[in-house]
């Protein structure tokens, strides 16, 4: 008899552990410099440098093919549900202290609908696509990510419609992975492992093991990266944290607060329209000052504006305008 017939449980892969193992230590690595720039030790900004960008996503979307993936290992030949719903407990749970803990350090930015949170929902739904066609699969993968980049709408942009995607700019939070293209991600790897299970590579998978030290310490992580995730985040920020108490940063710290946020997208809008540099400070200068007099917040946050706040920003802008054409 086999493992899965003898015990009633599948056979693990090394291979794809190791493969877990390393995306979560990529993740770590990625959490490590925005951290750093959090806390003000660094100056390279990981939200919007294109390489730690194209860094995080290609991490995002390893961790969401494995998902995939192991939808097929675990439930292909049918749902074992109690331990489905074992692991999406623990998940549901690792969420809810992810959008705990950010919510106690960044309100204004905490983590509505992030990794777990997706993992959790991407798993449930992934369900319904198991037994279906391993094209159609794909090809609803496919369809699922061509969407987001073919539509959007400025509605998706807030916390209660940004788990959805199709926002133009992301809402405000630290950490967003929407259905809309990350889904089709994870639809990807149930396909894909489908195929690799029904050709001669499943064997070779199946035999895929090594007794170095350096794989199996990476199936080892791998096998128990969910509770790595969930663990990590705190007791690097707790280093960090400990470390500014001793010795401040030489930076700054570079996270900014709602009235940095507004001067920083107002200067990149003005500039776009060819100002200079100059002109493009007075003016925002004086808007953030307007708003702020005016607690107009709630009006620039919304995204339909009444005819009142348009009136409202019609009249701030028309004086910034003056006063930023004036000579300084």
């Amino acid at each position: 008899m086999t493992e899965v017939q003898a015990g009633g449980k599948r056979p693990r892969y090394q291979l794809l552990d190791s493969l877990r193992g390393v995306a979560i230590l990529a993740m770590i690595v990625f959490h490590v410099a925005w951290d750093l720039y959090y806390f003000g030790y660094s100056p390279v900004d990981v939200t919007t440098d294109l390489g730690w960008v194209i860094f995080q996503k290609s991490i995002l979307s390893s961790f969401l093919l494995l998902v995939g993936a192991g939808l097929v290992l675990a439930h292909g030949n049918g749902i074992r549900w109690r331990k489905f719903w074992r692991r999406f407990a623990v998940l549901v749970a690792g969420a809810l202290l992810v959008t705990a803990g950010t919510y106690w350090m960044f309100p204004d930015f905490f983590v509505f609908f992030g990794v777990l949170h997706a993992i959790a929902l991407f798993s449930l739904m992934g369900l319904a696509f198991l037994r279906l066609p391993s094209w159609l699969v794909a090809g609803i993968g496919v369809a699922v990510i061509a969407a987001n980049f073919l539509y959007n709408d400025p509605v998706f942009a807030t916390r209660e419609l940004g788990w959805i995607g199709f926002w133009p700019t992301s809402p405000p939070t630290s950490d967003v992975v929407p259905i809309f293209p990350w889904f089709g991600v994870v639809l990807l790897g149930i396909a894909g492992m489908r195929l690799v299970l029904a050709s001669p590579l499943a064997g070779r998978l199946e035999q895929a093991y090594s007794n170095e030290p350096v794989a199996r310490g990476l199936a080892f992580i791998g096998r128990w990266s969910l509770a790595i995730y969930i663990v990590h985040q705190p007791l690097i920020i707790g280093l960090l944290w400990g470390l500014s108490q001793l010795q401040a940063p030489v930076l700054s710290p570079p996270v900014l607060t709602q009235s940095q946020a507004f001067v920083k997208s107002c200067t990149e809008s003005c500039l776009a329209t060819g100002s200079d540099l100059a002109r493009c400070d007075r003016y925002c200068g004086c808007a953030v000052e307007q708003v702020e007099i005016g607690n107009l917040w709630e009006a620039v946050a919304a995204t339909d504006p009444t005819p009142e706040q348009r009136t409202q920003f019609n009249a701030v802008a028309n004086l910034c305008s003056a006063m930023a054409d004036k000579a300084p």
